[in-house]
């Protein structure tokens, strides 16, 4: 039988050098003496340095792809949260603009109402506070509509002030608004005074380009560009001393016996919203008793007697001619 395969032994003459063992021992002696000797000595110092210098374009290398990624997801996260912030703080500036603009609004309201306040407190007669709803469509007339009508109380003669002066007067009242009539309108007149010399006129509405008349004055009157026209009282509508209009503008033509006023009101109908009817309890009171003794005559069909102590309504008031109207 042939005999069984003996191992392959290496030739002795390719055996060399210590065995793996002793190679090992040694080399561990050794990296155990020189550390040692290196924590004493410390000569090893700048051989470490230089060999982390020879090997800083390699690590630089080896980390560049993880640099790189990591640096691409910084900037694509920086880039989607930049153009986020920039859309919210988009949207919270178009609101707080938005809410600005309300707010100025708010603050010029306020500070209207607090004049208005003001006028009232200084105002003699009750009054109520009104809102404009449209101004008149008749290019020819000087109208307004407030939200105030007769389910208010409110009655027609009423005067109408702001918290800067005389607006007009109610002439025609409806269930839940009233017409005023600005005293710019042709067919309305204010007695006025001169507020620096207590000189007394009457004021009639030019119809056009807001603006009063002073006419039927001489032209040696006391009156200059200026000067501040106040309400008289005498007419017994308007309180006495509200601001109705300044003078602008004076004309004196020795061919003519009279001089040429005009005036600007100083009431800002035109600026606010917001308005006061004043109470006039005159003519309240007249109304009043016409009603009665018109309802005491129908009953017993003789004539109503006059009352003495009833205050007429002033004549050539606007508050006689809506009494007047159909």
């Amino acid at each position: 039988m042939p005999r069984a395969l003996e191992p392959q032994q290496t030739p002795a003459f390719f055996v060399r050098g210590p065995s793996p063992l002793a190679r090992l021992v040694f080399f561990s002696a050794l990296s155990l003496a020189l550390i040692a000797t290196d924590s004493r000595l410390h000569y090893l110092t700048e051989v470490r340095q230089g060999f982390i210098a020879l090997l800083h374009p390699l690590q630089v290398v080896a980390n560049a792809p993880f640099n790189l990624y990591h640096a691409s997801a910084e900037y694509l996260t920086a880039h989607n949260t930049l153009v986020e912030t920039n859309r919210k703080l988009s949207e919270q500036a178009l609101h707080d603009g938005a809410k600005l603009q309300r707010l100025n609004e708010l603050e010029v309201e306020n500070e209207h109402l607090r004049s208005l306040l003001g006028a009232s407190q200084i105002i003699a007669q009750p009054a109520r506070l009104g809102e404009i709803l449209y101004m008149g469509r008749d290019p020819f007339t000087q109208k307004m509509m407030v939200n105030l009508g007769t389910r208010q109380n409110i009655k027609p003669g009423q005067a109408v002030v702001d918290g800067d002066g005389v607006i007009g007067q109610v002439t025609r009242v409806y269930p839940f608004s009233s017409e005023v009539t600005l005293i710019t309108d042709k067919e309305l007149s204010i007695p006025i005074q001169v507020e620096r010399n207590g000189l007394r006129a009457i004021a009639f509405g030019a119809g056009v380009d807001n603006v009063l008349d002073l006419p039927y004055l001489p032209v040696n009157v006391d009156i200059q560009t200026g000067d501040r026209l106040i309400t008289s009282g005498i007419d017994g509508v308007y309180p006495v001393g509200l601001a109705v209009a300044e003078v602008t503008n004076i004309e004196r033509n020795p061919d003519s016996p009279f001089a040429q006023i005009t005036s600007k009101p100083v009431a800002g109908v035109k600026n606010h919203r917001q308005v006061l009817l004043i109470s006039i309890p005159e003519i309240e009171s007249a109304l009043g008793t016409v009603i009665n003794n018109t309802d005491s005559s129908a009953k017993t069909g003789k004539p109503a007697e006059k009352n003495s102590t009833t205050t007429p309504i002033p004549a050539g008031s606007a508050s006689q001619n809506a009494i007047r109207q159909p």
